[in-house]
């Protein structure tokens, strides 16, 4: 064989290898957001899971709050309705998703604050279990939010980093969106007796 041929091989052969680790090196690092995603919408699951447990109890105690105990259920219903697929997850599908979570948030608080009220309420075993088992819910889910965002974030430097920025424009891989704060978040609540 000529050595132009054996130097063409070698350039096609190291080309090839290239493209394929770079390539499945994308699958792996969507995988990994795909699969974050999936841990985020996991602990919104489990938050949502707990939420009728929690209104049922504080029914017990305080029946006349009825417009709470709606605005619980209704934004629960909300958030479970609101489906983001990962592989599709665009920044308004997210931003609408993490609406109708905020919503469930923000009721959750008015519930809390109903059961301030009532000091029975507030030293019963099972408020306080569900309490805490909501209040780990929050925790969860603020870690796997972060988790999506660094897989995000990684995998957004992936795509957008020479060379591999090629590969990924060759085969479709796009940029994910991150999870953000909320308008309004940054204002400090005022808390009243």
């Amino acid at each position: 064989m000529k050595k132009s041929t054996i130097i063409v091989l070698v350039v096609i052969a190291v080309v090839a290898v290239w493209g394929i680790t770079g390539y499945n090196g994308l699958v792996k690092a969507d995988e990994a957001v795909t699969t974050a995603w999936s841990n985020v919408e996991n602990q919104y699951q489990r938050r949502a899971d707990l939420i009728p447990n929690l209104v049922n109890t504080v029914k017990g105690y305080a029946a006349h709050e009825k417009e709470t105990f709606d605005a619980v259920v209704a934004a629960r219903t909300r958030a479970t309705q609101v489906t983001v697929n990962a592989e599709n997850l665009t920044p308004e599908m997210l931003q609408e998703y993490q609406k109708s979570q905020g919503e469930v948030g923000a009721a959750l608080g008015r519930l809390l604050a109903v059961a301030e009220a009532y000091p029975d309420l507030k030293a019963n075993k099972n408020f306080l279990e569900l309490q805490a088992q909501l209040e780990g819910a929050e925790n969860r889910i603020s870690v796997e939010r972060r988790n999506f965002n660094e897989a995000a974030k990684k995998y957004n430097t992936s795509i957008r980093t020479f060379p591999r920025n090629i590969l990924a424009g060759m085969f479709g891989f796009e940029k994910r969106p991150y999870f953000e704060a909320q308008a309004g978040v940054e204002n400090v609540p005022v808390v009243q007796f």
